[in-house]
């Protein structure tokens, strides 16, 4: 059977350090894009360089290079570095659109086994590997917990007609759980694939550190919709970990969200589905999270 046709989309900011076992795992893959993208996000170092050179040797490789905006931007700028990619490839035929981060490494066969994954489900929209961090033995996920319907932001992979239902991607905030939602409102499955690694060698949060990352993980979710009930409560859990600090920074950026009036997530439906979802969940009936 001949494989779906699927691109990869790859935004990078100062991966030098990273980029070379991402190139490595594409390259090696039993299964190939049709085109592989790579956008340097303005970066400093010698990402740019290095995008250019796997481009220069691979004719299905290609190299887009975006100016530097100062810092990272946390949501937007991803998303507008993944658009620019995707831009770049306006005659390409394609089934699956991929968004992979440029400091993952995976094995030979990941992209053949997850794409059976969804040629063996019509409804799975959004699916990916599971985020594990480096180890020298079997790897572990980098988060234990997570709802059954959730894919990590590093790893995404679309199925067309789920992306251009969900209207793509938001450039804001919590993207990254407003595509799954959307997904799943409109009768779409997500799932990540508990036995198809994919390893996240920069820690999540890396680039901004334990503290700044969990603000902006709760200004995304005060951007997604998240209702305040559900997300004090998350916030509770959270600082029943190490450090505990991490539940208050959530709180910060959530609150933060308010206080300066940024705005929400512009589909209004999704919203009211996912409080709905998060309700249920608090008082303990079946929903996204259970």
């Amino acid at each position: 059977m001949q494989s779906p046709t699927f691109i990869v989309i790859t935004p990078a900011r100062d991966e030098e350090r990273y980029l070379p076992a991402t190139v490595a795992s594409m390259l090696a893959q039993t299964s190939r894009p049709a085109a592989w993208v790579l956008v340097d996000d303005g970066s400093g170092d010698r990402t740019g360089a290095m995008i250019d050179a796997a481009a220069s040797a691979h004719p299905w490789i290609r190299a887009v290079h975006r100016g530097d905006r100062g810092s990272r931007q946390a949501g937007g700028g991803v998303v507008a570095a993944f658009y620019d990619g995707l831009a770049a490839v306006p005659g390409q035929a394609w089934s699956y659109v991929v968004k992979c981060d440029a400091d993952l490494s995976f094995p030979p066969d990941f992209f053949e086994r997850c794409l059976r994954e969804f040629e063996a489900d019509p409804r799975l929209g959004i699916g990916g590997g599971t985020c594990c961090a480096p180890s020298a033995g079997d790897p572990s996920p980098e988060f234990a917990g997570e709802p059954a319907f959730h894919v990590r932001g590093p790893m995404k992979i679309y199925r067309r007609a789920c992306f251009e239902a969900i209207g793509g991607l938001v450039r804001a905030p919590g993207w990254d759980t407003i595509d799954q939602v959307t997904a799943n409102m409109l009768g779409w499955r997500t799932r990540s694939f508990p036995d198809i690694p994919v390893i996240h060698h920069r820690a999540t949060g890396g680039a901004y550190g334990g503290w700044n990352d969990a603000v902006k993980n709760g200004l995304a979710d005060y951007v997604t919709g998240y209702h305040p009930l559900f997300m004090a409560c998350k916030c509770l859990r959270r600082s029943l970990g190490n450090p505990p600090s991490l539940g208050l920074a959530l709180w910060t950026g959530f609150m933060k969200g308010y206080l300066r009036r940024i705005p929400r997530a512009p589909n209004r439906d999704m919203i009211r589905y996912l409080r709905r979802q998060q309700w249920r969940a608090l008082t303990l009936q079946p929903s996204l999270w259970r």
